[in-house]
């Protein structure tokens, strides 16, 4: 796909998830964490397209946590957000020696270095008066993220394309939600963004994630529609089709009960319809409405 299909597309993509969900409202000041990797980068130029042609008025910003990895190289990112005039914030904060030294020999340091990395940017978004908080995830990580919590967590849950942190403070929105990572990826290569590696760390390649992530390439060889279909699965659940009591009340069902939408019929078949959340859409229509 040459780059300007695709520019169309992934912005297309990034407004629907934003007006299905409620991102952004009049007045945001949203806060995009920037890591240097595609994703960000992606998710940064998406926003700053949508600012200029929104029928809302938000402005962004750009902050960038700087964890004192070895070999971070810390000149990237303030060079290319001055080239492009874009507000930004470095955070120093050296979590890797916390991390290490907390992390027990042939441990991942990914969840302990998670935990403080979103501490430290809730911590930002106040300072900066930041009104949401905008994280890079595509598609395929709330695939991935699903997957893990089935596979090993024992729950149905994936990352939601917006949510509300713990302590009620902040709104945290994925902008990229519907888009694809090989679309992001090839994107990116033709953006010719300055890409931070994101092994600084050291190689973890046993990750439950990196599996996952596996599985699903795999799968995507194989069967094209796949993962477009389960993207499509995270926005139509039918909680009587599931064993949740706490979603749906089992205890009361009889014969006089008022029917489930898609009741008994679940079993039937059905086509598939993953048009919404459709990687192989290429229309270079762009519109942004009711972003409210």
């Amino acid at each position: 796909m040459n780059s300007t299909k695709l520019q169309n597309k992934l912005r297309k993509l990034t407004a629907q998830a934003i007006t299905r969900y409620g991102m952004i409202s009049e007045g945001d000041r949203i806060m995009v964490c920037l890591s240097g990797g595609k994703d960000s980068y992606t998710m940064l130029d998406n926003l700053l397209y949508l600012q200029s042609v929104a029928p809302i008025s938000f402005s962004v910003f750009a902050v960038n946590l700087d964890q004192k990895q070895p070999g971070f190289p810390a000149h990237i990112l303030p060079a290319y957000l001055e080239q492009r005039g874009i507000e930004y914030y470095i955070v120093n904060e050296d979590t890797y020696s916390i991390v290490k030294d907390k992390t027990p020999e042939g441990k991942t340091t990914c969840a302990l270095c998670s935990r403080l990395r979103r501490a430290i940017l809730y911590r930002t978004a106040k300072q900066y008066n930041a009104t949401k908080i905008a994280l890079g995830h595509h598609r395929d990580d709330m695939l991935e993220t699903l997957m893990l919590n089935m596979f090993h967590g024992g729950q149905l849950k994936s990352m939601p394309p917006k949510l509300l942190s713990d302590n009620g403070e902040h709104v945290v929105i994925r902008p990229l939600a519907f888009c694809a990572e090989q679309d992001i990826a090839a994107y990116s290569q033709q953006q010719g963004y300055p890409i931070i590696p994101c092994n600084l760390c050291g190689s973890q390649e046993n990750l439950q994630r990196k599996q996952i992530k596996q599985m699903l390439q795999e799968w995507h060889l194989l069967y094209p529609s796949r993962i477009a279909s389960m993207a499509t699965a995270l926005t139509q659940v039918v909680p009587s089709h599931l064993a949740d009591d706490n979603l749906f009340d089992f205890t009361e069902l009889d014969p006089h009960a008022i029917p489930e939408g898609l009741g008994d019929i679940g079993f039937d078949p059905q086509p598939i319809d993953a048009t919404f959340i459709d990687t192989q859409h290429t229309s270079t229509d762009v519109q942004v409405i009711e972003l409210t």
